[in-house]
């Protein structure tokens, strides 16, 4: 996968391409980095939208709060990044956006089904749902809530509140956001036509979650949006020296089908 040396320029680059990929909210969400030194996460500055997020508009907070570089406030809801960071030391960054999709298939209060490729990496399990509240996680107690509730899992969701989703860096977690919110706009589609009447069963999801979802792909993926995200000759559209070339999707054999 790409790395990138500084943290600063992953959170500018994470706001970025979830701009592109429509997940803004005027200046509300929020996407953290982990701190290599251990002194809390990198994420943007509150007041700002997505597409605004450049360098100077930085932050990093500590645990408890504070903030410790860059002139910008944090936002009040930095728990929901320091308590996952603290649950899951594999996690090294952290989306939450407002994706009003999301926001109205939570409401439903139904399973979110693989109906798509998008789908498999959230099913089977179904896909946590944080109930605690559904207003503003802006104290550690609800931080750990959330963590508690997402678990192990890439994402959960969090009724009349939105999103949060958590990678091993930033090119999975910003992937994680954007497919989940397409996973439920599909199921939101289908739903407005009739009921479901078919998904990928639990052998045939594991099978795409391998097929479809290697790390090859999130880094292409990744790619994809920072190519929309950034002009051309921008050092922020490129990938980190030393990095794997563009990565190919291979040709995918033909599905075995069965009785129509």
């Amino acid at each position: 996968m790409t790395t990138y040396t500084d943290p600063a320029d992953d959170v500018v680059r994470a706001h970025q391409a979830l701009a592109a990929a429509g997940q803004g909210d005027m200046v509300w969400g929020h996407v953290s980095v982990r701190d290599p030194e251990g002194r809390g996460v990198w994420m943007k500055a509150s007041g700002w939208g997505f597409e605004e997020i450049d360098a100077s508009r930085v932050v990093l907070v500590s645990p408890d709060g504070e903030v410790l570089s860059g002139t910008g406030k944090r936002h009040i809801e930095f728990p929901i990044h320091t308590g996952i960071m603290a649950a899951r030391p594999d996690v090294t960054s952290v989306v939450h956006t407002h994706a009003p999709a999301a926001n109205a298939f939570a409401a439903l209060g139904v399973p979110l089904r693989p109906l798509s490729h998008d789908g498999v990496l959230f099913a089977d399990p179904d896909v946590p749902r944080f109930t605690l509240t559904g207003g503003l996680i802006k104290d550690r107690e609800l931080g750990r809530a959330l963590a508690l509730s997402l678990g192990n899992a890439a994402g959960a969701l969090m009724p009349h509140h939105g999103l949060v989703t958590a990678g091993r860096d930033v090119a999975h977690a910003v992937l994680y956001a954007v497919l989940l919110e397409r996973a439920c706009r599909d199921q939101l589609a289908a739903l407005a036509a009739g009921p479901l009447t078919t998904w990928s069963d639990p052998a045939e999801a594991a099978a795409k979650r391998a097929e479809c979802w290697p790390p090859s792909q999130i880094e292409a993926g990744w790619r994809y949006l920072l190519r929309q995200a950034f002009p051309e000759g921008s050092p922020l559209r490129e990938p980190a020296p030393g990095a794997a070339p563009e990565p190919t999707r291979e040709p995918m054999s033909e599905p075995t089908r069965g009785p129509s």
